[in-house]
């Protein structure tokens, strides 16, 4: 029997010192990492959603609620049900909703995501078929913050055909979706036409250029400043819209490519803009404001000291709103 699958020792010492929360799905990577956190003496809950589109899903949420029994654990369960039209996007939408929903009202510190090296290699195709810069080629993070909780992915380093080996050889059980099989979604047909066979017989030289492409990003990564909750100031410069990108997304945005198009633009032309109704971005002269978008009437005083930091229209309803002490940005600005 060979060595299971290593979580890293920087995401172990985060985990074992925090509340967490393990998205299941009771697939290969969420079953795996379930038993290797348990081994790795790691203490964490369950959350699973159920889509409503296979019957083998209530005999799924069924054995994830015994697992939950067994090793006691508190398990969160959705049931859902979904248009077709565009199931992939929605169904993730409703996931990461759930999930954000559990860890702001149950006090997780970390989501577990159980994403593996296959899912960052397929994300790198879809990307790289889309035009994409190398932040979003690179996608997936071991660890990455977002408002509320940070987000971990201890598996990145390991094959899916590792973990299923994990799997067989301690007889421990876990569900084959049928659909990912298939050519059906768009991540199928990535995965069985392309990113399998290639990690089948290129899988080390692969794994070393991401390690590249990751030191060549950090000479890309943009300067932000989070002087008070939800208001974000992205230094102004080269790698600015992938900072305005990474603060929408902690703000609960995740910008479409029409979007950062619409971005692009302002930003180039000094206008400040609304994204998705709900993120507000002030294009700065040193910098460029990332607040939620908020309507406010403002006092007098409020606006002639905003005037006089400069800081965007877009941003004052927010600030307002919020109560936000202005004296944080005077050293800033």
């Amino acid at each position: 029997m060979k060595n299971p699958p290593e979580i890293p020792s920087k995401i172990l010492a985060l985990l074992r010192a925090g509340k967490n929360l393990l998205a299941f799905s009771h697939g290969v990577d969420s079953t795996a990492l379930f038993y290797l956190l348990d081994e790795a003496g790691v203490k964490f809950d369950l959350a699973i959603v159920d889509y409503n589109v296979r019957a083998q899903s209530k005999d799924e949420v069924a054995s994830a609620r015994y697992l939950a029994v067994k090793f006691n654990k508190q398990i969160y369960v959705k049931s859902v049900r979904l248009g077709a039209s565009n199931f992939e996007h929605e169904a993730r939408a409703a996931r990461y909703d759930f999930f954000a929903e559990i860890c702001r009202e149950r006090g997780y510190e970390n989501l577990i995501l159980a994403h593996q090296f296959d899912d960052k290699f397929e994300w790198f195709l879809m990307q790289l078929g889309r035009g994409a810069g190398l932040s979003e080629l690179l996608g997936m993070q071991e660890l990455e913050a977002s408002e509320d909780y940070v987000i971990a992915r201890p598996l990145l380093g390991v094959r899916k055909c590792e973990l299923e080996r994990f799997l067989r050889e301690r007889n421990l059980k876990y569900f084959t979706d049928e659909t990912n099989l298939t050519d059906r979604f768009k991540r199928g047909f990535i995965r069985a036409k392309f990113s399998e066979p290639f990690l089948n017989e290129c899988f080390g030289g692969v794994k070393k250029s991401f390690e590249f492409l990751a030191t060549d990003a950090l000479s890309l990564t943009p300067e932000i400043s989070n002087p008070a909750p939800k208001i974000y100031l992205v230094k102004r410069g080269t790698s600015e819209l992938r900072g305005v990108s990474l603060t929408c997304k902690r703000l609960g945005l995740v910008l479409s490519s029409a979007q950062r198009n619409e971005c692009a633009r302002c930003l180039e032309n000094g206008a400040d803009c609304v994204l998705g109704g709900k993120v507000a971005v002030g294009a700065g002269e040193n910098f460029i404001f990332v607040t939620p978008y908020i309507k406010a009437t403002m006092d007098k005083k409020f606006k002639e000291a905003c005037r006089t930091l400069k800081i965007p229209p877009i941003n004052r309803g927010f600030l307002f709103a919020a109560g936000a002490d202005l004296a944080l940005f005077e050293e800033l600005l």
